[in-house]
This record gives C-alpha cells, structure tokens and sequence, in this order.
C-alpha cells in the first residue's frame, strides 16, 4: 500500500507539472508584453541577466589561477537552482588538483577513499558509500573495469584515477537531483566534462611535464601532456587532440594481520577435567567465551629445536597445568582468550604504474542555431605490483606460549612464543586496464524559445590481472614478541632476510590466479526545450545499457605446484630466493617464472567461483528506460527574485544476472532475471532573500540499483537433505532515497561566500544477510543435477513443484536509514590584508540510524563512512606567482560488519586521518609561452593509514605511502 501511494504521488505530481507548464508558456506569451517596472527592478534584472552572462561564458574555460577557479565555482553555485557545486580548470590543462578524486574532496560532504598508495580512487556523498555515487562524463554513464591495490570493486564503483586530469575543464556534483538528469546515484550524480576545441577563442597548443618522486619507491616518475587545439577563420569547426603519459613508480610500506584470534583449547588444556582432552568447550563456556578459536596449539610438545631450546621436553602433553605454569598469573580461561595477529606481516609494495591516454574532440557550429560534437576518450593502464610480506603464523599455527602477558581486552601486550613460523609469501601481479568511450552529441535551437539537445555514447573497459603466489616456511624458532599498541614487532634468532636460512615448501603453496573483468555501457537520450533558459519547460527520454563480466581462473594447488616444488626442490629453493628490501627475502620472479613454466599454467588455469580479489565470478546485463519531463521558472516574491525546478522521472530496468552453478559435480552458468520501476520525483527552489543572500530547498527521490554481486545466481547447499542453500537474490529491489535540503548562502564579493546546507535522507532497501524460504523451483537448478540424497529429500517433502529451500542471501530490509547532517563552507578573499590572500574551508557533519523491524540488522551493515570531515585551504596568488596550502581530515569509522574471524564483538575500525598539501608555482610572462614552473608536495608529514580489529592496539592494517615532491612546467603556444 505504501509502494502504490508513493507512485499514485509521482504520477499526480507528472499531471501537475502538465498544468505547470502550460501556465508557464503562457506567462512567457504574457511577457513580450512591455510592463511598467520600477527603477530597481529592472536594475536587478540587469545584474541578474549579468550575472548569468558570466557564469555562462564558463563552458569558455579561460581562467588563469586559482581565484579564478573559485570565482567561477561561486558565480556557478550562486546561479543555480538546487543544491549544486562545480569545481573548474584553472586553464586548459591545469586543473586544481593532480587527481580528480581529490578535486572532488574540496566540496563540502564528499569522502575521498584512498588506495594505500595514498591516491584518490572514488568518492562518496553524504554518509552513503561511493556505489550510491552516479559517475558520468559529459552526462553519459561511465563504468570502469579497474581496481585498486586492495579493492574488489564488485558493486558499481568507477575508480576515478583511470582519468587524467588534464583532460577535464569542469567537474559538477549534484546533491539534489533534476528530472533531466541520469538515475542511478541515489546519493549524488559527478559528471565530468572534458575540454573540446571551442572552450578556447583561438587555436593554442599546451603542455605539461613533471616529474613525481616518492620517498618511498625512491623513484622518479615522469609525465607529459600535451593539447593542440585548431578553430577555422570562420570560427564555425573546431578540432582538439590530446595525449599523457605517465610512468608511475609504487612505493608503499605496510603492516597487516588479516584480523586477530584466539587459541582453539582443548578441554584437557582448559583444565575442566575431559579425560584425555578429548573435544573442545562450547561456545560460551570458559576458554571459548568469545569465539574466534584460529590458534591451535599443539595437544603435545613437538620435536624441534626450539621447543627444545625453550626448555620444553618433546612429547610432554601441553595441558592446563603447563600452559599456566608457563605463563604464570594467567588462568586456562584467560589463556583461551588471549588475541593476537592471525597473520602479523610486514608488507612491502614496488612495481610500475604506467598510464598513456588519448582524447580527441570535433565541433561544428555551422550557424549560431547548430551546435555539433563528437568526443573519443581512451586510456591505457599498464600496472605492476612486486607486493612481499612475511607472516608470523598465527592462524592454524601451533605456536606455545611462554611468559604471555594480556591487557585488560585479553590482547597479547607481550610473550616468548617457541614452536613459531615465518611464512613468506609473494604475490606479484601485472594487470593491464583500458578504456575508451566515444560520445556523439549536439543541440539545435529551432527558435529562441525552442532547443532540441541529443547525444550518445558507447564505452568499453577491459582488464587482465595475473597474480601469481609464492609461498615458502622459514625452520621452526623461538621469538620474543611485543605489542607496545601501535604495530606488533618481534626478535627472532631466524635471519629473514638470509636466502639461506632453511626455507621449505612444507606447509607452503604456489598458486597460480588471474581475473578478466569487462565493463560496456550504451547510451542514447535526447530532450526537447520549450521556453528560454529562465522559463521552460522539457521532454526527454533515455536509453542505456550496462554490462558487466568478472570471471576468476584459479590453479590453487592443482597443477603448477606439483610442477614447479619438482623443478624447485627445497634443495634448489635458495637458489631462487634473495634478500628483499624491507628485511625479509624475497623472491627472483623472472628466474622462476621462467624455470617452472609459469606462462603455462596461468594460461591453462580453470574458471573459478572467485577472483584473487575475491570478487565473485559472474556479470549483469542492464536496459534502462527512462522519460522525463521538467518546469524551469522564475517569480517574485516580495520584489525578491525566486527560481524553480521540478520534474519527474519514470525509469524501467530489466536486468539478467549470471554466474556459475555447482551441484553434484556439474558446473553451469545460469542466468536470473528480474524488472522493476520507479518513479522519481524532484523539486528544487532558491529564492535571492536579499541582494547577495540566497535561501535554497529542494526534496526528491533517488535510486540506486541494487548490487549485482549479491545477486549472482552461485548456490550452495550445506546439507544432504538439500533444505538449507546459499544463493545470490535476484529479486532484490533498488535502494531509493526521499530527500530534503534546505540551506543558503550569503555572497560576500569575488570569490567570497559563506554557505550552511542541513540535509536528511531516508533510503529503504538496504539490504543486509537475511533468510528466505523459496519454493525449489525458484532456484534454477536442474533437478536432475542433485545427488540421489538431496533427490530423496526432496521428494519426501512434495517433490520439486511443492519442497522449499530456506535459502541464505542478502535481502531488502523491513527498515529505513535514515542520515541527517549538515554541511557548511567559508570561501573568504583577503585582498585587504594582502593581495591575492584567501581561506577556503568546510565541514560536514553526519548522523546515521536505522528504523524499523530489521533496523538491528541493519545497523551491522552500514560501515566505511565517515562521521564527520573537513578540509581547509590558504592560497595566495598575483600575476605571476601562486602558493596554496590544503589539509584534508576525515574521522575514523567502523569499516567492516560485526562478527571478525568469528568473534562476535570485533568489527574493524578505520582512525582518523589527515593530510596536509602544498602546491606552488612561478610564471615566467617574459618568455615564449609563458612557462609556469610548478613545485607540489603531497602528504608533507608522511601521515600513514591505519585500522584496528575490535581494540586500538589490535592493528588490522597500515600503510605508510610516504611523500610525493612533484616538480614540472606547464605552457601553451
């Protein structure tokens, strides 16, 4: 009932906007009529005609510094009806910021999410995760098939740094929606507009190069662009070529533990009096209270040299009495809580990050009612990662604790462990990612009051990512293991940085992994305009389409590894290992690669149900059908001049979801369909209060569509009587989000602005891990492809017309979230204590909770988004020199659901992080082009990222992706 009075709405509102339009085609006919105003009138309408003069002269990007910039953002911002903020090229060529995600994290209520080289990946808007974000370019839909160092990218995200930044002259986030706009973001739509050939008057040629070193890579890494721009005599066909190049150096240092455990006791080593420590204590009883149980140590003392060297007799049952009397003060319960690193590992990464990049742009403007364009955008990644790290084996290790100590959390502050083991593990990966989208479009003005705007597109992305692991054992040793609360360490006799110290392949793995992913959007919409661009009203309608394919080839064990430890014997292991660069060995890739035939077996690995990033393999097939239609008005209230839009949008998506199915042995791909529809609704009004104060309000509805990974037909059953399954769902529905802002600003000349918007959101059909009961039917598997137990069940329950199956996946939750916050900005000029002074500063505030049946459920899956974030910039700048200062913060956050490792407490926790920037530069106006050298530095004081596992001193992860110092010049011709 609820859904039919939300859409009975949408349509009433469709109907009303009929009699809106009509009323403001005829106030148009009604105001060619000359009117008697007042003297202040008509100079207000002066300076308003003025006003949007200046802001649309902005699609001409000729600004020449970073006042510029924010002067024309504000001109834009303060023009526009909703809520709105753009961020604009300085100069063909120079945007404000080296990555457009970080351009992005500028504007108030955006969270920038990093990878752990430190480099903008995508964003977010106000509390909900980037996939909620719709990404466009020059309002076409983008999907990207790459990844980062450490994401799977397995929902709808679009990794920004795919995209040069010297490519683009305008950046526009819409927080409030119009109904001309694509549906998809239920948080916000980014579209990035690249340059095309008439955003300059005349023909020019600009240029880039730089060179980035990172202190820790310790590497330079050079980049070019260069733009040539040609304008007829006429002026009437313009044409546009640009390519970049940059090569890339990774350098990043780091920590990991892949979360914390606890010992898995036996009931002889908890003491509770089990003849023979047969079985283990329940959950909830003592030495099991919590759970988690990775760490198993052994129910008798092994025969090595260290257990021997700590003093232990080989053989001697490892029972409660000698856990306590080697850890004295301790209890057997305390024992069986004690938490330590599942896998305490130092990691490091090096390898190349290459990227060569093309954009080319055609115009034809025959007559000043004809505007034609056609833009092709390609990129090419090439990257490589020599990623290393050493791991003490906590999970599934047989370590015995001596002298342990524990804080008040039961973590592990300090111990002798004997009985220890390294396990060094290198995973290397090369991957190559390309994208090339190519967008035709144009506009056609019929009459003054009458446009016709078109446009296509078609994109493709692809990537090939191999993967490879090498996993060897260091000998059994003794260590002295310390947690001081910031990263664990140890001392251990072991040297692991000696090729010779006696690694084996015992207990170690050569696997050998890749991934395919490919992305392909269409796209063809067009809109008619009647009116002027203050009074109009438009129709429009849309079509897309978008695919995606992520498939995992994985020989975990089967075929190579038996090859390769025959070729490589432990006797021949040294051979091929060697010292590594942060204190533990490595190994020589290339040599073997080469002696075990590597290429071979990664060519000839079989599809797996998960990629090496655990991404699960399968794809979707989208059609979106949209239509529209949207009132642009103005009125006055109180002599004040008010603006507004409104609109609906109806969309329809039909969407085919596979993956492969597994039962009884046989492999298949089976495809689940699904449809649904929305109507979406949006109103948006700013009304100049007074000569440079403008009140804003706009509510609406958004969409985004559901994940598709949680919808990938993979099922499993967990028992004979095929009663209990786990599948991807189908029929799960779109997020939709009701909206409200309200806010102002208040201009205070230039630049200059101050700004407060409140916003609250209610999005219903978060999903979280849920059961259904479905009839078997339902599922799309063969009935035949059940084992005879699982056939037997099932008839005795009705057969598969009449059985079900309670089924565990992810579904749409009895529940609303709600997030309400606030976002305020300061853009301040200092002209009148220096010339070319200013500040520009925001924070965002946001509060987010569940209501509703499932809200429990619901709270555990909400995480990864900051509660609150600010940034702040000095800048000063004159004709010839420039200097800007940036800190950007963002508080810590819960970054994962509860229950870690099986412990039903732990979530992980992401800290506070800041990151103070520089950027400088000194024009040189006497020469040719007019050179301007350039002196950036990012992270100055080398701030690393961290996260924690349940406690402050359980680290989960860090990364220290050190310092960037970027020096180059920039020139146009």
């Amino acid at each position: 009932m609820q859904k039919f009075a939300r859409n009975t709405l949408s349509r009433a509102l469709g109907l009303a906007l009929l009699g809106v339009a009509s009323s403001t085609a005829f106030a148009q006919q009604q105001a060619a009529t000359p009117a008697a105003d007042t003297q202040s009138t008509q100079a207000q309408a002066e300076q308003a005609q003025s006003t949007q003069d200046q802001v649309t002269e902005l699609d001409r990007v000729v600004a020449s510094g970073f006042r510029q910039s924010l002067e024309y953002s504000t001109l834009a911002k303060r023009e526009s009806t909703g809520f709105v903020d753009a961020i604009f090229a300085e100069d063909i060529g120079k945007f404000p910021d080296v990555n457009i995600a970080e351009s992005l994290a500028r504007i108030p209520g955006i969270q920038l999410n990093r990878d752990v080289n430190n480099e903008g990946l995508n964003v977010a808007i106000r509390g909900l995760p980037s996939s909620f974000t719709k990404t466009t370019i020059n309002g076409q839909s983008v999907a990207t098939a790459s990844i980062g160092l450490d994401n799977q990218n397995a929902n709808r995200e679009v990794d920004l740094n795919l995209f040069p930044t010297e490519f683009f002259t305008q950046l526009q986030v819409y927080k409030s929606p119009t109904a001309n706009l694509p549906e998809g973001g239920a948080s916000g739509v980014v579209d990035m507009r690249n340059v095309r050939p008439f955003d300059n008057p005349e023909s020019q040629v600009t240029y880039v190069l730089q060179a980035d070193y990172n202190d820790i890579a310790e590497e330079a890494s050079p980049r070019g662009t260069l733009i040539g721009s040609w304008l007829n005599e006429d002026k009437t066909f313009g044409v546009l070529a640009g390519v970049t190049s940059a090569r890339g150096k990774l350098g990043v240092e780091g920590y990991e533990t892949i979360g914390w455990t606890n010992p898995n006791l036996t009931n002889a080593q908890c003491g509770n009096g089990a003849a023979n420590g047969g079985g283990f204590p329940a959950l909830g009883q003592p030495c099991n209270l919590s759970g988690g149980n990775g760490w198993r140590i052994p129910d008798t003392v092994p025969n090595n040299a260290s257990t021997i060297g700590a003093g232990l007799t080989p053989g001697q049952q490892i029972n409660a009495a000698l856990l306590q009397q080697l850890n004295p003060g301790l209890t057997a319960a305390q024992i069986g809580e004690a938490l330590i690193p599942r896998l305490g590992r130092p990691v490091h990464m090096s390898g190349d990050r290459d990227r060569d990049a093309f954009l080319g742009s055609v115009q034809w403007r025959p007559n000043e009612n004809t505007d034609l364009y056609m833009d092709v955008l390609y990129t090419k990644a090439e990257r490589s990662n020599d990623r290393i790290d050493v791991n003490l084996i906590g999970r599934n290790g047989g370590m015995i604790p001596i002298d342990m100590q524990l804080d008040a959390n039961n973590v592990v502050t300090s111990a002798t462990f004997t009985n220890a083991q390294y396990f060094l593990e290198a995973r290397p990966y090369n991957e190559e990612v390309q994208y090339w989208q190519v967008t035709p479009g144009g506009t056609f003005y019929f009459a003054d009051d009458v446009k016709l705007d078109f446009a296509g597109s078609y994109s493709r992305s692809w990537m090939r990512r191999d993967s490879p692991t090498i996993g060897f054992n260091s000998p059994f040793t003794t260590i002295q293991y310390t947690n001081g609360g910031d990263l664990p360490t140890w001392t251990t006799d072991v040297d692991l940085n000696d090729p010779n110290a006696g690694w084996t392949w015992t207990g170690g793995r050569i696997w050998a992994q890749n991934e395919k992913r490919v992305t392909e959007t269409k796209g063809l919409n067009a809109s008619l305009r009647l009116g002027d661009d203050r009074n109009n009203v438009s129709f429009g309608v849309a079509y897309d389409e978008n695919y995606r394919t992520i498939v995992g080839f994985g020989d975990t064990g089967t075929s190579w590894q038996p090859y390769a430890q025959s070729q490589v014997p432990d006797s021949a292991l040294a051979g091929y290992i060697k010292p590594g660069p942060l204190g533990f060995v490595t190994v020589d890739f290339d040599r073997f690669m080469a002696d075990t035939n590597y290429a071979f077996y990664r060519d000839n690995a079989p599809e797996a149900n998960n990629a090496n990033t655990s991404a699960s393999t399968g794809g979707f097939d989208e059609a979106n059908t949209a239509a529209f239609i949207m009132v642009n008005g103005e009125s006055e209230i109180w002599n004040r001049n008010l603006r507004f839009n409104m609109g609906v949008r109806y969309a329809m998506t039909d969407q085919d979801i596979s993956g492969p199915v597994t039962i009884a042995g046989v492999r298949q791909w089976r495809t689940l369909s699904s449809d649904y529809n929305e109507w979406l609704p949006s109103f948006s009004a700013a009304w100049d209060v007074a000569e440079d104060v403008v009140l804003r309000t706009s509510a609406s509805r958004t969409m985004t569509r559901p994940n598709p990974s949680s919808m990938l037909p993979a099922t499993t059953f967990s028992d004979i009587s095929a009663q209990v399954a786990s599948q991807g769902n189908p029929d799960l529905t779109p997020y939709t989000s009701t909206n409200f802002d309200f806010g102002g600003e208040w201009y205070t000349g230039g630049e200059g602005f101050v700004g407060l918007t409140l916003f609250n959101k209610r999005i219903e059909g978060y999903t979280y891990q849920g059961v259904t009961t479905r009839p078997f039917t339902e599922l799309g598997i063969p009935f035949d492809t059940l084992t005879d137990s699982q056939q037997t069940a099932i008839n005795s329950r009705g057969g598969p017309n009449v059985a079900t199956v309670n089924v565990q996946q992810q579904v749409n939750a009895d529940a609303e979230l709600e997030i309400r916050g606030w976002e305020a900005i300061w853009v301040q000029p200092l002209s009148f204590v220096l010339d070319g002074l200013g500040f520009m500063a925001n924070y965002s505030k946001i509060d987010i909770s569940a209501i509703g049946k499932d809200a429990k459920a619901l709270e555990s899956n909400v995480y990864g988004l900051s509660p609150s974030l600010w940034n702040a910039t000095v800048y000063w700048e004159n004709d010839v020199a420039a200097a800007r200062l940036s800190y950007n913060w963002q508080e810590g956050a819960a970054a994962s659901g509860a229950n870690q490792q099986g412990i039903p407490f732990a979530q992980l926790y992401g800290e506070d992080r800041g990151q103070l920037d520089l950027s400088t530069s000194y024009t040189l106006v006497n020469l040719k082009s007019k050179p301007q050298i350039f002196f950036n530095v990012t992270n100055i004081t080398g701030e690393e990222r961290r996260s924690f596992f349940a406690y402050e001193n359980a680290v989960n992860d860090w990364y220290d992706p050190g310092t960037t110092y970027t020096l180059g010049v920039r020139g146009t011709f």
